[in-house]
């Protein structure tokens, strides 16, 4: 029964390959082999550089286990797939079209009609390809992948771990609020502060609340839980000072009290620290609740990182496009020595211009959309130009 079906995937396999035009077949071909080597490179130059040599630090200097260390290794090489991916594209492309070209194989093609469009086509697709799975590593699997290694390599080195851990929490709730001349508007209402979060509670928090018109109120706690039953926050151990409108001080020290304020710092607590390590939803729920806090800095750096989700992978397109125009010009002859180094001029190029344009957006100089969009845009005219060169 296995064997039956197992020849029914294969003869549906061949039949969608016969559908595929005899050319893009063979010039995929020519393109899988380079791609392999050049993302098997890469992905290794990186690793080692990256996690590896670390790795074998921690087992010389912290008794780390050597298992643990691959599970380590094999966890973080999702990560450095991903930045692989591209530079592995635009490698695999201009190698294969250079040593067709080189071959004359390209000339003879051009000979029968065939433009300089139509030959990239397949590396193109493959470039499409290549952007789709970087994205689903990017959203998908790197983000856990990077937080299980982190935790079984803190857990393996004997390192206190909190499943949910952070510093320095901050969140503001801005609402109406009454001057003492009666002017209604809006303003801070409240500004939550913690020093710590581990496991669900909030350590040495502070909490000024500006909602009532004419006083102050400072809430200290040595520690602070959601409670979901009363909808509240419940502070343990505590003072509470009021200034009232006539500029006297009232204090009052509790073991336990109520505090009516919403879960957003909660929610800001447990969410990852650096984006890369976030999904595109929960990028877009930590910049929701960063606008709603008045954190206008990060919540502009957030926007242009869930632009910079998508454009990313896009380095893919924009590498397989420069490439295979690169190598699709008459007479163009590289070798894997030259162009590795050919890659790596053309990655440090693109990387420079995607890191400036990203941090005029995180400045605010440039909206998030141009700023995360402008390179890819650039890239891909460059792209443009090459392939009408390769065209003459």
């Amino acid at each position: 029964m296995k064997s039956e079906k197992l020849l029914a995937v294969q003869d549906r396999f061949r039949n969608i390959l016969q559908r595929i035009p005899l050319i893009d077949r063979w010039l995929l071909g020519e393109l899988i082999g380079p791609l392999l080597f050049a993302l098997t490179a890469f992905t290794v130059v990186s690793l080692s550089v990256g996690v590896m040599f670390d790795l074998v630090r921690k087992i010389v200097e912290s008794n780390l286990p050597w298992t643990i260390a691959v599970q380590v290794l094999m966890l973080r090489l999702p990560s450095f797939l991903v930045i692989s991916f591209p530079m592995a594209t635009l490698m695999a492309s201009l190698l294969a079209y250079s040593r067709l070209s080189a071959n004359s194989e390209l000339t003879a093609l051009r000979s029968v009609g065939v433009t300089a469009s139509r030959m990239i086509a397949p590396a193109i697709a493959l470039a499409l390809l290549m952007t789709c799975l970087s994205f689903l590593f990017n959203d998908v699997i790197v983000p856990r992948t990077n937080r299980s290694a982190e935790f079984t390599l803190q857990r393996a080195l004997g390192k206190a771990i909190a499943a949910e851990k952070g510093d320095n929490i901050v969140y503001s709730r801005f609402g109406r609020v009454v001057s003492p001349e009666g002017d209604v508007g809006n303003g801070l209402t409240q500004l939550f502060y913690a020093r710590e979060f581990q496991d669900g509670t909030m350590i040495d928090v502070t909490v000024l609340d500006f909602s009532r018109s004419g006083f102050t109120q400072m809430l200290v706690a040595d520690k602070a839980n959601w409670n979901e039953e009363q909808a509240k926050w419940e502070f343990k151990e505590g003072k509470i000072l009021t200034l009232t409108p006539s500029g006297s001080t009232t204090s009052a020290d509790f073991d336990r009290y109520l505090y009516p304020l919403s879960p957003a710092p909660l929610r800001i607590a447990r969410l990852p620290k650096d984006a890369n390590n976030m999904t595109v939803s929960e990028a877009i729920e930590a910049e929701r609740l960063l606008s709603d806090a008045g954190d206008r800095k990060e919540a502009r750096r957030l926007r242009v990182r869930i632009q910079e989700k998508f454009t990313v992978p896009m380095a893919c397109l924009v590498f397989g496009l420069i490439g295979s125009s690169l190598g699709a010009k008459p007479n163009s002859r590289t070798s894997r020595s030259q162009g590795f180094g050919i890659s790596v001029v053309l990655i440090f190029v693109y990387y420079v211009l995607s890191f400036s344009f990203s941090s005029l957006g995180v400045k605010g100089t440039l909206a998030p959309l141009i700023a995360a969009w402008a390179p890819v845009l650039i890239s891909l005219t460059g792209g443009g130009f090459l392939l009408r060169q390769a065209s003459r």
